[in-house]
């Protein structure tokens, strides 16, 4: 099974749980298929979009996604490329990481999904990953972008899947798919001023615990009562549970993005990179000195050696010496006398 086109043709469409619409998502979604219906070619204004995205509820719907997900991205399904087969891609230097990343996302695909349909899509998950980073040699695959694609891959097909992140990995993702983690590293640091002025206190005990720039702060009451160490906080962060309120939290932070400016954000950011340098700078001082201080000599002991060691002192230490020596040498010939070995 190497030929992606095949593959996609003999299998029937995935099938998802659907839970039924309550009256307020059922409403957006009519005043959605309003909008597509009576605007140009089916679209809906960028801006008008955007916030539609962000309110309750966000698209509604996978129908409705798979309509306006590439426009929110911005590509053409009009002109969509060729899907290569999977052979033609395996030379490509991270073929492998690519399909260990892909055979862990089992949880990501429907319930119950047959053998040879999962089978199937993770063949082609691997194909839309390995295109995009096979087009743009500048771009290197990082753990975790297969969880994006793969939510692009299972609600739009994977023709639109491909032109979306294609789209997103040359422009929203493309700092995170560097060659080295400086940019990444330092746009996970916009975290970090945010967190000090919505919490000073879970601030000042992050710094303390030396845990590291966080991806998500969900429950900041049961942080603070945790040992403030590096281990222990860092592994309750990375057992964030599966149930979060994601509505909440989104809407929140639509909210934290439109209260702080992104002047503001980066001001801080250089001031605290710049407080880590000079801590950093501090700390190593602190470690030459203590090694230095641990290498050198005595100089108390060996001040007080010298102060008694006279010319009186040294005869007397030489005397005691020579007669401990002689002393040896005539038991010992005694003993050999006397014939005891």
């Amino acid at each position: 099974m190497t030929n992606v086109d095949e593959i996609k043709i003999d299998l029937p469409p995935l099938s998802f749980e659907k839970c039924p619409e309550s009256d307020d998502e059922r409403n957006k979604r009519l005043a959605i298929e309003q909008l597509i219906a009576e605007g140009p070619e089916n679209r809906i204004p960028i801006e008008e979009l955007r916030k539609l995205a962000l309110s309750d509820f966000g698209l509604v719907n996978d129908d409705l996604r798979r309509t306006l997900w590439p426009q929110l991205a911005g590509v053409d399904v009009t002109n969509l490329e060729r899907v290569p087969t999977l052979a033609e891609l395996q030379s490509h230097p991270e073929y492998n990481q690519v399909v260990l990343d892909v055979n862990r996302s089992l949880k990501r695909f429907p319930p119950g999904i047959p053998y040879e349909q999962r089978i199937a899509l993770q063949d082609q998950l691997t194909v839309l990953i390995l295109r995009v980073i096979n087009k743009y040699p500048n771009l290197r695959y990082y753990q975790g972008y297969h969880d994006v694609a793969v939510t692009f891959l299972l609600v739009a097909g994977e023709e639109v899947a491909y032109a979306i992140m294609e789209e997103l990995s040359t422009t929203h993702f493309s700092e995170c798919m560097q060659e080295t983690m400086e940019a990444t590293q330092r746009r996970l640091m916009f975290i970090w001023p945010v967190v000090l002025f919505e919490q000073p206190e879970l601030f000042q005990f992050l710094q303390r615990s030396s845990v590291g720039t966080l991806f998500a702060l969900p429950w900041s009451q049961s942080i603070l009562n945790e040992d403030c160490d590096m281990a222990s906080v860092h592994c309750l962060l990375s057992k964030l549970p599966d149930d979060l309120p994601f509505e909440d939290l989104l809407k929140k932070s639509s909210k934290l993005y439109e209260k702080y400016s992104l002047t503001v954000i980066e001001k801080k950011v250089e001031e605290l990179i710049k407080l880590e340098k000079e801590q950093r700078q501090l700390e190593e001082r602190n470690r030459l000195r203590a090694r230095s201080a641990s290498s050198k000599p005595n100089y108390k002991l060996s001040k007080w050696f010298l102060n008694i060691l006279t010319p009186k002192s040294l005869m007397m230490t030489t005397a005691v010496s020579i007669v401990v020596g002689i002393c040896a040498y005539y038991y010992k010939n005694q003993y050999l006398a006397a014939g005891i070995s």
